[in-house]
């Protein structure tokens, strides 16, 4: 979601005649949108904007935008006195105004609507991989995440305006579209004519785009993984075979303190519905280790769940207390050293899942799409439709999708040839 952010806020002031930079020193506007899920994530913006208000030009205009921004409040401005914008995630169309009144301080960390989609201007071209916002908000409140004070309760755009989006992306470069939401599957708008519009609708129309030839969406609610979207895998082939459903915990009681409202027989049982409808789909997780009373116990059944759910590619991290969450203020809260072994643990178990995965696509031929050259130019990368990076020699005029044999794998990405 953040990288959608960005692009548009960079859309914008292109729109307005500026050019983007690399180079913090050379910048007239330097913005940092920011991420406020861990406690490391706030860390790393204040330590970024004290580097920025060094290596900046005395006239250049630097703030925050996105969830610190509402995090963070008023205190932002004590913390860098000269910073000369504050703006939280449904706020940051408002940067025009920084522009056009420089010698004023702006600050609005309110929580609007959906005004800021409408707001901006389109990009003149889209990326291969368009990601194509369609809610904002949640409304589960579970009780480690900050993201319902940050971003609001959950609002779902109008589906025609969400289709629009997705049309411009097509008809300006997309080939894949990534659908998001804090709460994506749960998705629905109810027209003014009464029509009711859930994701699949808008997998449905998306698939009859003919420039579109992926789709997919993260990230998923358990209790929102509804019969119509589960069918979506079976009948629709650019519907990836991949989703991330993340589970957070294997042990019920944990479960109910992070007020994640699911048993594990529902979950495991999406799971086996979700392999039914697709029988090649690969499922990945996110997961959160030392939660406030998590025991021993508590975490062996993390582990078993990881076990035999087998993701092949997860994200894991240790609880991290946040402002304005009822899980900060919890008893029996895990200390550092505990969480780190745990997080080893499952992280050992994870890269093993994921090394298996990865090794039992060698000889297989996957059809993948382009990402762009690797870091030294001499290679390129792909992604396959379970999301694992494939690395291709490099190749003038290499296609936007092709099919690869797999030739070698490791842990973290596939090596094979493009078949000609």
């Amino acid at each position: 979601m953040n990288v959608y952010d960005g692009w548009r806020i960079a859309a914008m002031l292109t729109h307005r005649g500026m050019v983007q930079t690399q180079n913090v020193s050379d910048a007239d506007i330097i913005i940092l949108n920011t991420c406020a899920v861990r406690a490391k994530a706030t860390d790393k913006v204040f330590s970024a904007l004290g580097r920025i208000r060094r290596a900046k030009k005395p006239s250049a205009l630097f703030g925050i935008v996105g969830c610190v921004a509402r995090e963070a409040g008023a205190t932002a401005f004590r913390r860098i006195p000269d910073l000369n914008f504050v703006l939280g995630p449904q706020s940051y169309h408002k940067l025009p105004e920084i522009i056009e009144n420089p010698d004023a301080k702006l600050f609005n960390i309110d929580l609007g609507g959906l005004e800021k989609f409408d707001s901006l201007p389109q990009m003149e071209r889209s990326p291969r991989i368009a990601y194509i916002p369609i809610q904002e908000g949640c409304n589960h409140c579970c009780t480690y995440c900050i993201v319902p004070y940050t971003r609001g309760r959950e609002l779902s755009r109008p589906f025609d305006a969400c289709m629009r989006d997705t049309i411009h992306a097509a008809k300006t470069g997309a080939i894949e579209i990534c659908f998001l939401g804090q709460n994506v599957n749960g998705y629905k708008y109810t027209d003014e004519n009464g029509n009711i519009y859930r994701l699949s609708d808008l997998i449905r129309e998306t698939a009859k785009i003919p420039e579109i030839m992926r789709i997919r969406f993260t990230s998923s609610y358990p209790t929102e993984m509804t019969d119509d979207l589960i069918d979506m895998f079976r009948t629709e082939p650019k519907l990836l075979p991949f989703l991330n459903m993340p589970i957070q915990s294997g042990a019920p009681e944990i479960l109910k303190r992070m007020n994640r409202p699911y048993s594990l027989e529902l979950y495991c049982d999406i799971i086996n519905k979700l392999r039914i409808a697709r029988p090649d789909i690969q499922i990945s997780s996110d997961f959160i280790v030392g939660f406030p009373g998590e025991t021993d116990s508590d975490f062996e059944q993390t582990m078993k769940i990881a076990q035999q759910i087998k993701y092949i590619n997860s994200y894991s991290f240790k609880y991290s207390p946040r402002p304005h969450t009822a899980a900060a203020i919890m008893p029996n809260q895990i200390q550092e050293n505990i969480k780190a072994q745990r997080l080893a643990a499952l992280d050992n178990c994870l890269n093993e899942i994921q090394r298996d995965f990865n090794e039992s696509c060698v000889d297989k031929t996957l059809e993948c799409l382009l990402e762009g050259p690797d870091k030294t130019g001499n290679h390129l990368i792909y992604r396959t439709p379970f999301m694992q990076q494939c690395i291709v020699a490099h190749r003038e005029n290499a296609p936007e999708l092709a099919k690869i044999k797999i030739t070698a794998a490791n842990k973290a990405s596939l090596r094979g040839k493009i078949i000609d």
